[in-house]
């Protein structure tokens, strides 16, 4: 049953808006300095709005909470999405859901694929792409020899046998160097590694063997793709997050892009529901985006968001 807007009767105040079902349960959370004019602009009509009409089908009822200011609102609405993950938030995908490649601190680092970097690695992502993130740890281990394993045996492991390691367990001579330009490659010099890998796709390819140079060319893209979150510099922005945003209709995405020390680190994507005002958008995302991350020394925003980031 949709939902009826002629029963609602909502203040003219600041606050936050629950879509619910019959069932209680939450499909959509929302803020608004003025309650009444914004779930009023719900039941408008705008073919451009996709979404909407599917979110007032699949609700039975607004519930509201009346706040002293937009800023306590926001602050309000951040608490609700994360208690109830309506179906119709999709805000909070944050660097938890993206992958990082890291090199542990051990005496012999090792390469791993993880969504929680431990504490002191060297780290680089969050990665969009988790499959090239992958993809090129597997080359780096092949290439360089680069362990993997979570300890060191004394008798070697499968991954030393089959050429996959270096095998540090039992002679680490030169190990040093192989991570060194393991790390060289992760921050953007990879053009040494992807010639070498050029060249091993033209030998395979002028001996017909479509399939394998085919691999390499795909594993080339990988790397080309993992790499190149790194090889953006700016002296001017040493510490910095970009903001973009962008929005079709009632669908909506906001880009944050970190740099430090000047490199490009990695991106993040925030698609949500678009309430029509780019300042809210980005001031909603920023505060969830920096709720469980220190914001760096400088933001840059595509719209003034004012106090309700305060």
């Amino acid at each position: 049953m949709a939902l009826d807007p002629t029963g609602l009767d909502l203040p003219s105040k600041p606050g936050v808006y629950l879509f619910r079902r019959t069932d209680e349960r939450v499909t959509y959370v929302g803020k608004a300095t003025d309650l009444r004019s914004r779930v009023r602009s719900y039941f408008a009509p705008n073919p451009d709005r996709r979404m909407v009409p599917r979110l007032i089908e699949d609700s039975d009822r607004v519930d509201f909470i009346v706040t002293k200011s937009p800023s306590d609102a926001l602050i309000l609405e951040r608490q609700l999405i994360r208690e109830h993950k309506p179906r119709y938030n999709s805000m909070l995908k944050d660097d938890k859901s993206y992958p990082f490649i890291a090199l542990t601190d051990h005496e012999h680092p090792r390469i791993i694929y993880t969504r929680h970097p431990p504490e002191g690695s060297l780290r680089w992502g969050p990665f969009a792409d988790p499959g090239a993130a992958k993809r090129v740890i597997q080359l780096l281990r092949r290439h360089f020899g680069i362990r993997d394993c979570p300890e060191l045996l004394p008798q070697g492991c499968l991954a030393m046998h089959i050429g996959l390691c270096q095998g540090p367990c039992i002679d680490s001579t030169g190990y040093d160097e192989r991570v060194s330009a393991a790390i060289s490659v992760l921050d953007g010099d990879a053009g040494v590694l992807i010639e070498s890998l050029q060249r091993e796709m033209d030998v395979q390819s002028h001996a017909l063997k479509y399939e394998a140079a085919g691999n390499i060319r795909d594993l080339i893209g990988s790397v080309q793709r993992t790499v190149s979150q790194r090889v953006v510099h700016s002296r001017f922005y040493q510490d910095c997050d970009a903001i973009g945003f962008a929005s079709r209709g009632d669908n909506g995405m906001v880009v944050v892009l970190n740099a430090k020390d000047g490199v490009v680190q990695g991106q993040l994507e925030y698609p949500l529901i678009h309430r029509g005002d780019i300042a809210d958008s980005v001031a909603c995302v920023l505060a969830e985006h920096y709720s469980s991350a220190k914001p760096p020394r400088t933001v840059l925003v595509p719209a003034p968001i004012g106090e309700s980031m305060e």
